[in-house]
C-alpha cells in the first residue's frame, strides 16, 4: 500500500458516517466504468481464504 493510499484510508477513517456514505458513493460512481480484467481463479481463492481466515478469528471468541 502507498503512503497516498494510506494518507486516504486514514482520512476516511475520520470522517462521520455520512461524509463516509458520500465518499463511497461517489467512489463506486467513479468506478463502475474502469475496464478492470476479469479475476483468474487463483486470485478468486486467494481473496476467499482471506475472507475465511478473517471470519474465523472474528468468530474464535465465541467458540
Amino acid at each position: 500500500m502507498t503512503a497516498l493510499v494510506q494518507e486516504l484510508l486514514n482520512t476516511f477513517d475520520r470522517l462521520t458516517d455520512s461524509e463516509r456514505l458520500f465518499l463511497v458513493l461517489e467512489i463506486l460512481k467513479r468506478t463502475i466504468y474502469l475496464d478492470f480484467p476479469p479475476l483468474s481463479d487463483e486470485d478468486l481463492a486467494l481473496n476467499a481464504e482471506e475472507l475465511f481466515l478473517d471470519l474465523d478469528s472474528q468468530e474464535a471468541p465465541y467458540g
